[in-house]
């Protein structure tokens, strides 16, 4: 099968997410004037469009291995984009956050923990370190056994972190189980994906 690449490629599939996500976020304050209510719901959103990114980003090594064509190809070539694409998401996510925080002091402080600091601050800290050595010349540097810890330890925690964030909504609001299916699906695929490894030159796991 030919493997030329489209024009959704690369840095073009960066910059068309990320413009959507802004463009998108702040049509969803603007719904709320732009106060408490439009940016927590710019927070909610942020929260899920970066769940969808991660999980095309960390399962597409897996499904490239596993069910090879076109559509994995892709994803499997842009993973790096598509990784960058959720760090913008989870950018704006942030960005919405300090907003709450700055708007909304009482309601921030009741709907956060001295964990959610700490967990979270360790979250965006891989992010950053992961984004930060995204580029061929950053991901040199630290070298291919250091950028592998790096990416699969980042990874499964960040995996981990969605499962426990959207996890623990779900007895208040069960529909949140629905955003636990993609998490569960995606790990699944690495485990079978590992489990079904064939000798010799593999998809780049990532």
């Amino acid at each position: 099968m030919s493997e030329r690449q489209s024009w959704f490629e690369g840095w073009r599939l960066l910059a068309a997410f990320a413009l959507s996500l802004i463009v998108l976020s702040l049509w969803i304050a603007s719904m709320r004037q732009f106060e408490v209510d439009g940016v927590r719901m710019v927070i909610r959103f942020t929260a899920r469009s970066s769940l969808l990114l991660f999980c095309l980003a960390f399962s597409a090594a897996a499904l490239a291995r596993l069910w090879p064509n076109a559509w994995t190809r892709w994803q499997w070539r842009n993973r790096r984009y598509l990784g960058l694409s959720f760090a913008a998401s989870h950018t704006i996510h942030a960005v919405a956050i300090v907003a709450f925080a700055k708007m909304d002091t009482a309601g921030f402080a009741e709907a956060t923990s001295a964990a959610s600091y700490i967990f979270g601050g360790i979250g965006y800290g891989f992010i950053i370190a992961m984004s930060a050595t995204s580029f061929d010349r950053t991901a040199a540097g630290l070298g291919p056994r250091a950028w592998r810890a790096l990416h699969l330890t980042g990874g499964y925690y960040l995996w981990f972190q969605f499962m426990v964030s959207f996890g623990m909504r779900v007895p208040t609001m069960p529909f949140y189980a629905a955003f636990l299916i993609p998490l569960i699906a995606v790990m699944t695929l690495r485990l079978v994906a590992m489990a079904a490894r064939p000798r010799g030159r593999t998809a780049e796991a990532g």
